[in-house]
């Protein structure tokens, strides 16, 4: 008697998903679109590697509290003397600019407008809609130092938006600058770097946790819903209560950018480095205006801080305010869609010398999921391709005649290649989403026709087709054409309006 096979559970790592066509058909266009807008603004592709070495990554990381700094990485080979270099899975797109701009600046024109796409990861605890890869569309201005080009970068993701089919009142982004807390602290007399850090990634859950939750945070700590105990900044209890106070200041829906300033300014001391972020602020504002870029779609909120520790001055986060359910109709918020910001130091690590920069990233997979859940998913639907019906051995080179004219016209199509019967068949392609079968039975093939279903009115129809006998009648969506009308038949029914079902 032999032992079992061991055999692995077919199981997905934790924090890392499956997709197929729906999904990355939805994130494509998303990328496409968006692609276009970043081009239409005069920047340029580039790609770089998945890899980099860990110490380009540096301290700039996502999830410093976990042990591998929230990155995954891996020792490469050993060169001639014996070392291997740590390399990490990129963690966003804005790191690796940085090495490339510090790598190759002297051939760079300069500023260098770049724009990225692709998946990035992250070792950071999974949860519900928070996933430890996904997908990425950023647009960055190296090399220049003036509130314009934020501001440009701000009015292009409204566009970007908007190409991604979100109406003007769908969506906004919010603004602040960095160099606000920056006073603030100062003024407080917090000097600590570490300090500094993790009230700003305490500040930056304001909207998910409310003060209750930040204030827990910005002190002592908080233990979270799961069990979980996360350590707080330990500020001074009278640095706590300015920054209550300053996050209360501009909390009011109806301000104008300009009267949020306003409001900021008069809210208690933020010393010379605060003052000097409104001043950027109100280029900002400037340029925006010049651009027509409208209050609603895009407001000053001190509120935003963003978490990574690169940001040095102006932040950007786009927030989405379409109303989204999962699949069980419950509401579900999904909050930021994206975000950016100015990263003077990143290239500096490389150089020594001060590089200014600012970007702004889409989150493709986050919006994508977001869309579909506000019930925006019926353009993105999987439309699969026209599929030829076999019957017999004998007659399959009129099936592959079929499938290659389909195929030559620019029309996706396929071939059943199972050995089920026609009703299988007939279900593999309504689970594929065909658009249409072809039938070319032995009556069909001697009278040179050939019989379309066009399952896109058939589901239609169908709906509206309550007895069966009746539906068994009328066979909505059922065609018969002249072989020699193939095409043009499928053309119909392919190029015809089609929504999901």
């Amino acid at each position: 008697m032999t032992d079992a096979p061991i055999r692995p559970e077919a199981r997905s790592p934790r924090g890392f998903a499956d997709r197929r066509g729906r999904d990355l058909i939805a994130e494509r266009r998303l990328v496409t679109r968006v692609s276009a807008v970043y081009e239409r603004w005069g920047f340029e592709p580039l790609d770089t590697g998945a890899f980099e070495y860990a110490d380009a990554l540096g301290k700039f990381l996502p999830d410093a509290d976990r042990p591998n700094e929230g990155v995954f990485a891996l020792q490469d080979d050993p060169d001639e003397e014996g070392n291997g270099e740590w390399m990490a899975l990129r963690y966003d797109l804005t790191a690796p600019l940085a090495r490339f701009a510090a790598q190759n600046w002297e051939t760079l024109p300069k500023p260098f407008r770049r724009y990225a796409f692709g998946p990035v990861w992250r070792n950071e605890k999974p949860g519900p809609g928070r996933f430890r890869e996904f997908v990425q569309c950023d647009a960055d201005t190296v090399g220049s130092d003036r509130p314009e080009a934020d501001a440009e970068i701000i009015a292009m993701a409204c566009e970007g938006l908007q190409s991604a089919g979100l109406a003007s009142d769908q969506a906004v982004i919010r603004v602040s600058n960095r160099k606000l807390f920056d006073g603030l602290f100062e003024a407080g007399g917090v000097e600590d770097a570490g300090q500094k850090l993790t009230a700003l990634r305490a500040i930056d859950k304001y909207d998910r946790l409310g003060w209750e939750g930040v204030v827990a945070l910005l002190g002592e700590g908080r233990l979270d819903e799961s069990g979980d105990y996360t350590k707080g900044a330990q500020l001074p209890p009278k640095v706590i209560a300015a920054i209550e106070g300053f996050l209360a200041s501009a909390n009011s829906s109806d301000l104008s950018r300009a009267d949020t300033l306003k409001a900021v300014s008069l809210s208690g001391s933020i010393g010379v480095i605060g003052e000097s972020a409104l001043n950027e602020l109100a280029a900002i504002d400037a340029a925006l205006n010049a651009m027509k870029v409208d209050q609603a779609s895009v407001r000053f909120d001190p509120t935003i801080v963003r978490g990574l520790e690169y940001y040095t001055g102006a932040v950007f986060e786009a927030e989405l305010l379409l109303e989204t359910t999962d699949d069980k109709g419950r509401a579900v918020r999904f909050g930021s869609i994206g975000g950016g910001g100015r990263y003077d130091d990143l290239v500096a690590r490389f150089t020594g010398e001060r590089l200014p920069a600012t970007g702004f990233s889409f989150g493709v997979s986050r919006l994508a999921s977001a869309l579909r859940a506000a019930g925006r998913g019926g353009e993105d639907a999987v439309r699969g391709p026209v599929v030829v019906i076999v019957f017999s051995e004998a007659d399959m080179q009129h099936y592959l005649d079929a499938v290659s004219e389909l195929r030559s016209a620019g029309i996706a199509a396929e071939l059943y290649l199972g050995r089920a019967g026609m009703k299988a068949q007939m279900k593999y392609a309504d689970r594929r989403g065909a658009p249409a079968v072809v039938i070319l039975g032995g009556d069909e093939i001697a009278a040179g026709q050939v019989t379309v279903k066009d399952l896109d009115a058939g589901r239609a129809l169908a709906a509206g087709i309550s007895d069966n006998e009746a539906w068994k009648a009328e066979r909505p969506g059922q065609v018969v054409a002249a072989r020699a009308d193939l095409v043009a038949t499928i053309r119909r029914i392919v190029d015809a309006p089609h929504t999901d079902a």
